[in-house]
Formats: C-alpha cells, structure tokens, sequence
C-alpha cells in the first residue's frame, strides 16, 4: 500500500482536532496475543495486573524499567480513532498500529495530561506520564511521512501516537460503549464508577 504524504496527513489534522473532548465512543479494541499478532475483539476485559486480559503486555519486557521487565505505567495503549484513521485510512489497518484500544475523544496534551482518568463500559484507565512515540515499526507500517508528523511538536501536543495508561478499575468494555472524561487521580482517587453510570452520563 502507498502511504500518506504529509500533505496529506496534515489536511486531516482539523478533522482530528474536532474530536470531542469529554464524551466519545470506544471505536475498537485490539488483543495482542503474541508478537505481531492482532485479534479485534467486540468485548474485552481490562484487569488490574494483567491489563487487557489475553494481552502479551504482562510478559513483555521494557525497555523504560531498571530491571527490564513490564512497564506498570504502559500498561494499556490508547489511540484517538481520528489519528489512525488519518495514518491508517482503511479501518482494516488500524490495529497494525499495535494499540489495544482506539476511541473517538480528544487525547492532546491539553485534554489529556496525564492523571486524566477515563471511564469507558464498567472499567476505568488513568493516562501515565509515559510518552507513546513512533518507531520504525510505525514506519513500516504506516510510513516516513507519518511518523515525522506523530513525532512533530503538533503532533506531540495532539498526541497523535497516543497515550499510555493502565487501569485503576477493572471490567468489561465493549465497542460502542461510551468513554468519558472524569477527572485526576489526585482529586479523586478512590472513585468508583458502575456499568450503568459510564453509560447514561
């Protein structure tokens, strides 16, 4: 496939920034059962230790710890709908991007420092201060043009790579289901937020 040219990409930039900033919609949700493997699931679990449950995440290394193990703080990978779309075009490439969930909801450093907690079917993810950046496999997928513009000083402050986050509360989430913004850790660190709540707000 021809990829992108940042012209391009940057055409599609208003589109991404339009996205909402409070309430969007969980787009997909893609499983990595083991290196460079996809499953795109309709129902997933996140799981407080084990992250998206059936993820290779609990048993891969980083590079970001002292002893080379799992990172806590990049637990789960999030990326807006609109910006793999934008890289992507066909929704059947989304999930080469290798993030686990993709939704349609404003996730630039503005509306989503980190600390920012997000509510999404009965689980929720707080955003870490891990930064989520291209890399050559981002390249190959989705080319030079489009890493260049992920990596930019815009495409930081839309983050367009995406976020990292890990769960504070486990459950079940679903494609469709709503994700909305709640607040920080540090003004609310014991919240607890039910199925039906995260639904109708």
């Amino acid at each position: 496939m021809n990829h992108f040219t940042m012209t391009e990409l940057a055409a599609g930039l208003d589109h991404v920034k339009a996205a909402p900033s409070d309430k969007g919609v969980l787009e997909m949700i893609v499983r990595r059962p083991a290196v460079g493997a996809r499953e795109v699931l309709e129902t997933g679990v996140l799981h407080l230790e084990q992250g998206l449950v059936g993820d290779t995440w609990s048993v891969r290394g980083s590079s970001r710890t002292a002893d080379g193990s799992r990172h806590p703080d990049m637990q789960v990978n999030i990326m807006a709908a609109r910006a793999v779309a934008l890289v992507a075009g066909s929704r059947d490439r989304w999930a080469l991007a290798g993030d686990q969930l993709f939704i349609d909801i404003d996730v630039s450093a503005d509306n989503m420092p980190p600390g920012t907690r997000l509510a999404l079917g009965s689980a929720v993810v707080e955003i870490t201060d891990q930064p989520h950046i291209g890399c050559g496999k981002f390249v190959a997928r989705y080319g030079v043009d489009a890493m260049k513009l992920v990596n930019s000083a815009v495409g930081r402050a839309l983050q367009l790579r995406g976020v990292n986050a890990r769960v504070v509360q486990p459950g079940t989430i679903r494609v469709g289901d709503l994700v909305r913004k709640l607040a920080y850790s540090s003004v609310t660190p014991d919240l607890k937020v039910g199925p039906t709540e995260a639904i109708e707000a």
